[in-house]
């Protein structure tokens, strides 16, 4: 992406070579237009910074609507908010609708062994019950993977 300054001042980003074809219907450009002549229109290439590293429960990242010079570059940064309480509770529904999807899954996977021709260990009765006891713990709905129990 570009940004197309005057002066060093922003005209208009986000700029794309079609726009500069659009905005100078009367000049041949090459296939692959040089740095150089992109300058000379006021034309710059805009790099995105790496985004930075938040909390994807408690808060959001936006990146930057306009993009900045620094040091003779021009980059779009970004921004870190927090998230509302109806925002963070939302996420925690999706994330507890996810685990629990893969709770059930994981139920699925064992439920042969809950058939009336097969005996189910103890162990394995153990695993199933803590799969669905796996919504009382106390990192739910943000579980890491050492929260899960681990199949016999």
């Amino acid at each position: 992406m570009y940004v197309k300054t005057t002066n060093g001042v922003i005209d208009q980003y986000p700029y794309t070579i079609g726009d500069l074809r659009r905005d100078n219907p009367n000049t041949s450009f090459p296939k692959n237009i040089p740095t150089e002549i992109l300058q000379s229109y006021g034309i710059f290439l805009v790099t995105v910074d790496e985004s930075p590293e938040f909390s994807h429960r408690t808060q959001k990242v936006e990146q930057e609507s306009l993009p900045t010079l620094s040091d003779g570059t021009w980059s779009v940064g970004w921004t870190v908010n927090d998230k509302s309480e109806e925002e963070i509770a939302a996420y925690d529904t999706a994330v507890g609708e996810t685990v629990r999807a893969e709770r059930d899954q994981k139920l699925a996977d064992t439920d042969f062994y809950a058939l009336s021709d097969v005996t189910m260990s103890t162990e394995m009765a153990t695993y199933r019950q803590a799969l669905r006891d796996i919504t009382d713990h106390a990192n739910f709905p943000n579980l890491d993977a050492d929260d899960w129990p681990v199949k016999p």
